[in-house]
Protein backbone atom coordinates (compact mmCIF):
# COMPACT_ATOMS: atom_id res chain seq x y z
CA UNK A 1 0.00 0.00 0.00
CA UNK A 2 1.45 3.05 -1.35
CA UNK A 3 0.61 6.36 1.00
CA UNK A 4 1.11 8.28 -2.02
CA UNK A 5 -2.34 6.91 -2.81
CA UNK A 6 -4.49 8.81 -0.55
CA UNK A 7 -5.19 12.72 -0.14
CA UNK A 8 -5.53 14.66 2.91
CA UNK A 9 -4.18 13.77 6.24
CA UNK A 10 -2.85 10.65 8.33
CA UNK A 11 -1.78 10.91 12.19
CA UNK A 12 1.42 11.49 13.39
CA UNK A 13 0.92 9.74 16.36
CA UNK A 14 -0.40 6.44 17.41
CA UNK A 15 -2.09 5.01 20.66
CA UNK A 16 -0.84 1.24 20.05
CA UNK A 17 -2.01 -0.22 23.74
CA UNK A 18 -2.21 -2.42 25.85
CA UNK A 19 -6.16 -3.52 25.94
CA UNK A 20 -7.29 -3.26 29.87
CA UNK A 21 -4.23 -0.70 30.22
CA UNK A 22 -5.47 3.04 30.34
CA UNK A 23 -5.80 3.74 26.73
CA UNK A 24 -9.13 5.17 27.30
CA UNK A 25 -8.22 7.66 29.84
CA UNK A 26 -4.89 8.37 27.24
CA UNK A 27 -7.88 9.60 24.93
CA UNK A 28 -9.50 11.76 27.45
CA UNK A 29 -6.50 13.01 28.20
CA UNK A 30 -5.07 14.09 25.16
CA UNK A 31 -8.56 15.08 23.76
CA UNK A 32 -8.11 18.10 26.31
CA UNK A 33 -4.67 19.47 24.80
CA UNK A 34 -5.97 22.03 21.86
CA UNK A 35 -2.77 21.47 19.21
CA UNK A 36 -4.33 17.61 19.48
CA UNK A 37 -7.27 16.31 17.27
CA UNK A 38 -8.11 12.21 17.94
CA UNK A 39 -10.89 11.07 16.13
CA UNK A 40 -14.51 11.33 18.21
CA UNK A 41 -14.39 7.38 17.85
CA UNK A 42 -11.48 5.93 19.40
CA UNK A 43 -10.06 2.19 17.73
CA UNK A 44 -10.35 2.94 14.40
CA UNK A 45 -8.62 -0.32 14.08
CA UNK A 46 -7.16 0.45 10.62
CA UNK A 47 -3.96 -1.63 10.58
CA UNK A 48 -5.62 -4.26 12.48
CA UNK A 49 -9.20 -4.97 11.31
CA UNK A 50 -10.42 -2.88 8.60
CA UNK A 51 -6.86 -2.66 6.25
CA UNK A 52 -8.69 -3.76 3.40
CA UNK A 53 -10.55 -0.01 3.31
CA UNK A 54 -7.94 1.84 1.79
CA UNK A 55 -5.74 4.53 2.60
CA UNK A 56 -8.63 7.25 1.71
CA UNK A 57 -10.98 5.47 3.66
CA UNK A 58 -8.38 6.36 7.04
CA UNK A 59 -7.75 9.82 5.67
CA UNK A 60 -11.26 10.81 5.60
CA UNK A 61 -11.13 9.70 9.42
CA UNK A 62 -9.46 13.48 10.07
CA UNK A 63 -10.77 15.24 7.74
CA UNK A 64 -12.14 17.54 10.23
CA UNK A 65 -8.93 18.35 11.93
CA UNK A 66 -7.30 21.91 12.05
CA UNK A 67 -4.26 22.54 9.83
CA UNK A 68 -2.13 23.13 12.88
CA UNK A 69 -3.08 20.42 15.22
CA UNK A 70 -1.27 16.96 15.49
CA UNK A 71 -3.49 14.29 14.39
CA UNK A 72 -3.14 10.83 16.13
CA UNK A 73 -5.64 8.19 16.89
CA UNK A 74 -5.74 5.09 19.73
CA UNK A 75 -6.25 1.58 19.00
CA UNK A 76 -4.74 -0.98 21.84
CA UNK A 77 -5.19 -3.93 19.35
CA UNK A 78 -2.47 -2.29 17.30
CA UNK A 79 0.53 -3.37 19.65
CA UNK A 80 -1.01 -7.20 20.04
CA UNK A 81 -1.60 -8.08 15.89
CA UNK A 82 1.15 -9.78 14.59
CA UNK A 83 1.00 -7.43 10.97
CA UNK A 84 0.14 -4.05 12.24
CA UNK A 85 3.88 -2.78 13.11
CA UNK A 86 5.02 -3.81 9.40
CA UNK A 87 1.84 -1.90 7.76
CA UNK A 88 2.38 1.09 9.84
CA UNK A 89 6.13 1.25 9.07
CA UNK A 90 4.98 0.85 5.90
CA UNK A 91 2.03 3.68 5.65
CA UNK A 92 3.65 5.99 8.92
CA UNK A 93 7.32 5.50 9.21
CA UNK A 94 7.87 8.63 10.82
CA UNK A 95 4.95 8.15 13.51
CA UNK A 96 5.37 8.81 17.30
CA UNK A 97 3.81 5.31 18.88
CA UNK A 98 2.68 5.58 22.61
CA UNK A 99 2.26 2.23 24.51
CA UNK A 100 0.73 2.05 27.85
CA UNK A 101 1.91 -1.21 30.10
CA UNK A 102 -0.15 -2.17 33.07
CA UNK A 103 0.79 -4.76 35.26
CA UNK A 104 1.03 -8.11 33.08
CA UNK A 105 -0.91 -10.29 35.80
CA UNK A 106 -3.45 -7.15 36.64
CA UNK A 107 -3.83 -7.12 32.80
CA UNK A 108 -4.28 -10.74 32.19
CA UNK A 109 -6.80 -10.77 34.92
CA UNK A 110 -8.82 -7.44 33.77
CA UNK A 111 -9.03 -8.73 30.52
CA UNK A 112 -10.59 -12.02 31.88
CA UNK A 113 -13.21 -10.65 33.54
CA UNK A 114 -13.90 -7.61 30.93
CA UNK A 115 -15.01 -10.59 28.53
CA UNK A 116 -17.01 -12.29 31.06
CA UNK A 117 -19.03 -9.14 31.34
CA UNK A 118 -19.62 -8.86 27.83
CA UNK A 119 -20.53 -12.19 27.47
CA UNK A 120 -17.69 -13.77 25.78
CA UNK A 121 -16.33 -15.73 27.81
CA UNK A 122 -18.48 -18.92 29.52
CA UNK A 123 -14.95 -20.57 30.81
CA UNK A 124 -14.06 -20.74 34.21
CA UNK A 125 -10.72 -18.51 34.40
CA UNK A 126 -8.15 -21.18 34.76
CA UNK A 127 -9.99 -23.27 32.47
CA UNK A 128 -10.10 -20.47 29.77
CA UNK A 129 -6.34 -19.98 30.00
CA UNK A 130 -5.57 -23.61 29.58
CA UNK A 131 -7.55 -23.37 26.57
CA UNK A 132 -5.87 -19.83 25.00
CA UNK A 133 -3.09 -21.62 22.83
CA UNK A 134 -5.36 -23.63 21.09
CA UNK A 135 -8.27 -20.81 20.96
CA UNK A 136 -5.70 -18.77 18.81
CA UNK A 137 -4.12 -21.36 16.76
CA UNK A 138 -4.02 -20.05 13.35
CA UNK A 139 -4.85 -16.52 13.99
CA UNK A 140 -1.44 -15.20 12.45
CA UNK A 141 -2.24 -16.85 9.47
CA UNK A 142 -5.81 -15.43 9.24
CA UNK A 143 -5.11 -12.05 10.49
CA UNK A 144 -2.23 -11.72 7.29
CA UNK A 145 -5.35 -10.64 5.56
CA UNK A 146 -6.27 -6.84 4.84
CA UNK A 147 -9.70 -7.98 6.69
CA UNK A 148 -9.18 -10.96 8.14
CA UNK A 149 -10.47 -11.57 11.92
CA UNK A 150 -10.20 -14.49 14.63
CA UNK A 151 -12.59 -13.56 17.65
CA UNK A 152 -10.08 -15.22 20.13
CA UNK A 153 -7.37 -13.56 19.04
CA UNK A 154 -9.02 -10.44 20.06
CA UNK A 155 -11.26 -11.64 23.06
CA UNK A 156 -9.27 -14.80 24.67
CA UNK A 157 -5.71 -13.61 24.77
CA UNK A 158 -5.74 -13.38 28.25
CA UNK A 159 -1.88 -14.44 28.29
CA UNK A 160 -0.51 -13.45 25.24
CA UNK A 161 -1.81 -10.36 25.49
CA UNK A 162 0.33 -10.05 28.68
CA UNK A 163 3.32 -11.10 26.60
CA UNK A 164 4.70 -7.02 26.30
CA UNK A 165 8.34 -8.26 25.19
CA UNK A 166 7.02 -10.24 21.84
CA UNK A 167 4.89 -7.41 21.00
CA UNK A 168 7.48 -4.77 21.74
CA UNK A 169 9.71 -6.35 19.76
CA UNK A 170 7.94 -5.75 16.24
CA UNK A 171 7.98 -2.35 16.94
CA UNK A 172 11.41 -2.03 18.09
CA UNK A 173 12.80 -3.60 14.87
CA UNK A 174 10.96 -1.11 12.48
CA UNK A 175 10.65 1.97 14.76
CA UNK A 176 13.89 3.65 16.48
CA UNK A 177 13.93 4.47 19.80
CA UNK A 178 12.88 8.24 19.65
CA UNK A 179 9.76 7.49 18.15
CA UNK A 180 8.41 4.80 21.04
CA UNK A 181 7.27 6.07 24.31
CA UNK A 182 7.23 3.29 27.08
CA UNK A 183 4.53 4.69 29.93
CA UNK A 184 3.80 2.61 32.82
CA UNK A 185 -0.16 2.61 33.45
CA UNK A 186 -0.42 3.29 36.82
CA UNK A 187 1.73 6.12 36.67
CA UNK A 188 -1.45 7.30 34.57
CA UNK A 189 -3.17 6.98 37.60
CA UNK A 190 -1.04 7.70 40.31
CA UNK A 191 1.17 10.60 38.87
CA UNK A 192 -1.04 12.08 36.06
CA UNK A 193 1.05 15.47 35.71
CA UNK A 194 4.31 13.98 34.95
CA UNK A 195 3.09 11.47 32.40
CA UNK A 196 0.98 14.22 30.80
CA UNK A 197 4.65 16.07 30.95
CA UNK A 198 6.65 13.37 28.66
CA UNK A 199 3.48 13.10 26.20
CA UNK A 200 3.93 16.68 26.08
CA UNK A 201 7.85 16.63 25.00
CA UNK A 202 7.08 13.69 23.25
CA UNK A 203 4.58 14.94 20.96
CA UNK A 204 6.35 18.36 20.22
CA UNK A 205 3.43 19.72 22.23
CA UNK A 206 3.15 23.41 23.97
CA UNK A 207 3.10 22.50 27.31
CA UNK A 208 -0.11 23.31 29.10
CA UNK A 209 -1.68 21.97 32.60
CA UNK A 210 -2.60 18.28 33.39
CA UNK A 211 -6.37 18.88 32.67
CA UNK A 212 -8.15 18.20 35.87
CA UNK A 213 -11.16 15.70 36.45
CA UNK A 214 -10.31 13.30 34.04
CA UNK A 215 -10.83 10.10 36.10
CA UNK A 216 -10.16 6.01 35.08
CA UNK A 217 -12.42 4.79 32.37
CA UNK A 218 -13.59 1.34 31.81
CA UNK A 219 -12.90 0.03 35.30
CA UNK A 220 -14.09 -3.06 36.21
CA UNK A 221 -15.64 -4.35 39.28
CA UNK A 222 -13.32 -5.54 41.14
CA UNK A 223 -13.52 -9.14 40.52
CA UNK A 224 -9.85 -10.25 39.81
CA UNK A 225 -9.74 -9.44 43.74
CA UNK A 226 -11.52 -12.56 44.07
CA UNK A 227 -8.66 -14.53 42.32
CA UNK A 228 -6.32 -17.04 44.67
CA UNK A 229 -3.06 -15.91 45.47
CA UNK A 230 -1.77 -18.88 43.83
CA UNK A 231 -3.23 -18.66 40.70
CA UNK A 232 -1.83 -15.09 40.75
CA UNK A 233 1.34 -16.12 41.64
CA UNK A 234 1.22 -19.44 38.87
CA UNK A 235 0.95 -16.10 36.00
CA UNK A 236 3.69 -14.35 37.31
CA UNK A 237 5.84 -16.88 37.02
CA UNK A 238 4.53 -17.85 33.52
CA UNK A 239 5.49 -14.01 32.41
CA UNK A 240 8.46 -13.79 34.30
CA UNK A 241 10.08 -12.90 31.13
CA UNK A 242 8.03 -10.25 30.08
CA UNK A 243 8.35 -8.90 33.83
CA UNK A 244 12.22 -8.92 33.54
CA UNK A 245 12.84 -7.43 29.64
CA UNK A 246 10.66 -4.70 30.81
CA UNK A 247 12.76 -3.80 33.91
CA UNK A 248 15.62 -4.47 32.12
CA UNK A 249 14.76 -2.26 28.85
CA UNK A 250 12.79 0.35 30.02
CA UNK A 251 13.38 0.32 33.61
CA UNK A 252 9.30 -0.39 34.43
CA UNK A 253 8.82 -2.30 37.36
CA UNK A 254 5.82 -3.67 39.41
Amino acid sequence: MNPLETVGSLPQFLGLGVQKGGTTTLQRLLEQHPQVWLPPEKELHFFSLHYARGLQWYSDCFVDANVNQSCGEITPYYIFHPHAAQRIAEVLPDARLIVVLRDPVERCLSQYFHSRRLGLENLPLQAALVAEADRLSGAEQTLEAPAGRQQSHQEHSYLARSRYEEQLARYEQRFASHQILVLRSEDLFEDGSHVWNRLQRFLHLDSVPFPEGVTPANAGDGEAATVPKEVRQQLKEQLEPTYRMVAERYGISW
